[in-house]
């Protein structure tokens, strides 16, 4: 019999994540501009988005021990439906009654804790849904799912939201959502508790916290891959808001061209996804493959301003292939290899990294803007995880390339005494 990827379970959790995703892109679109709308101020947007932060650095630091000790599926069930009920709750609310920013600011962080815990159930889980041999596939069809999906719905949010309202896709975001979480209840997954008799407390949590940073700590290789993926996140963050700005400024430039960057990426992405979804890349290649696309993708974005408009989607479309490639390998090859009892916190290990490098990258980049050419400024950022990619990734190639081979995770100089 063929192995395959798209087994019932498996199938079971696409489906419930592009429900849930549907309702997800439809409701943050017409959030974004509804804020706007009543409020006239990019600060009171701003502010929504920093409260949507905060929980992104608590959530995961003090749930991710637990939730590596119990099943994850209660967790992720009980994510979508909460959330599903939120939403129709604010959908009802704004049915009958005005907008009040307060109020949307409190609902944004109860919101924004749902889906960081959400998430961390999902990361965790979703390794354990992908058959043995398939995770470059699996991996391959999770990076492209949610860009189809936002170039699908945007235009379709935009006329909803046009001609039924804001509160009425709210109301089907959290139909979706419920929808999502009564799909997700029929996988059938074996988990086990590893309470092991405890009872929850907070010498518990921290024993598990500090094992957990422990393991970090020993494994050369992982630290390696999230401190890259850190500043390369954090600079990408940091000078978006230069890119838009630049195309506001420049003679002969626009928006709408500046949009086109996205179809570019997209339709790179794309093609991307489908080239590793059918060619399995070696073991012993997926190494070199990552890191030759960390020095392309970063020398794309050095030269990406100096470069007449068509060449720059070429540009995007390229790195938008080479990118997603890289995503797939490096995700598929690092879940694998992080043992199940730690993955909920190492992955919040990394999504802290993550946020943390974003939000001071976004202060630092921005503030360069004001003072620097935006030319020279993309220039100089991107130079940064060119130089980290060889500082960190390349000076120790031995611990990284023993994730991608697919060892066994123990501490590293075991594996290399071996």
């Amino acid at each position: 019999m063929k192995k395959t990827l798209w087994t019932r379970d498996y199938t079971l959790l696409m489906a419930a994540t592009t429900l849930g995703c549907i309702g997800g892109i439809a409701g943050n679109f017409a959030l974004s501009f509804f804020v706007f709308d009543k409020t006239g101020s990019t600060l009171a947007s701003a502010l929504v988005m920093a409260v949507g932060l905060i929980p992104r650095f608590v959530i995961p630091t003090f749930a991710a021990p637990f939730m590596d000790r119990l099943p994850r599926k209660p967790f992720l069930v009980a994510g979508d439906a909460i959330n599903g009920f939120l939403y129709t709750l604010a959908g009802l609310y704004l049915l009958k009654h005005a907008f009040s920013y307060p109020l949307y600011l409190v609902f944004s962080l109860i919101l924004a804790s749902m889906g960081s815990f959400d998430s961390l159930a999902y990361n965790s889980i979703y390794p354990n849904m992908i058959p043995e041999g398939m995770e470059q596939k699996g991996y391959a069809v999770s990076s492209i799912l949610y860009p189809v999906l936002n170039v699908l719905m945007m235009p379709i949010a935009a006329v909803l939201m046009d001609t039924i309202g804001v509160a009425w896709i709210l109301i089907g975001q959290g139909v979706l959502s419920m929808l999502a979480s009564f799909v997700e209840s029929f996988i059938r997954i074996e988990e086990h508790n590893r309470m092991e008799g405890e009872r929850f407390s907070f010498s518990l949590w921290k024993k598990d916290f500090l094992d957990g940073l422990a393991f970090v700590k020993s494994e050369k290789g992982l630290q390696a891959l999230y401190g890259y993926m850190a500043v390369s996140n954090g600079v990408a963050t940091g000078y978006g808001p230069l890119l838009i700005a630049f195309f506001r400024t420049t003679p002969g430039l626009t928006s709408a061209m500046y949009a086109m960057f996205s179809v570019a990426e997209f339709a790179g992405r794309s093609i991307g996804a489908l080239f590793n979804y059918h060619v399995t890349i070696p073991n012993k290649k997926k190494f070199g493959f990552s890191f030759f696309v960390y020095q392309f993708y970063d020398l794309m974005d050095i030269i990406l301003l100096w470069l007449p408009y068509p060449m720059m989607l070429l540009n995007r479309g390229f790195c938008g292939f080479l990118g997603v490639n890289s995503a797939t390998l490096r995700e598929a090859a690092v879940q694998k290899y992080i043992p199940d009892e730690y993955r909920a916190r190492l992955n919040a290990f990394c999504e802290v990294m993550i946020t943390a490098a974003c939000s001071v990258f976004s202060v630092v980049v921005g503030a360069l803007g004001d003072l620097l050419d935006y030319r020279v400024c993309v220039t100089l950022c991107a130079l940064l995880p060119l130089i980290v990619s060889w500082a960190v990734i390349w000076r120790r190639r031995q611990y990284v390339r023993l994730i991608y081979e697919g060892e066994p995770s123990s501490t590293d100089e075991q594996k290399l005494e071996a």
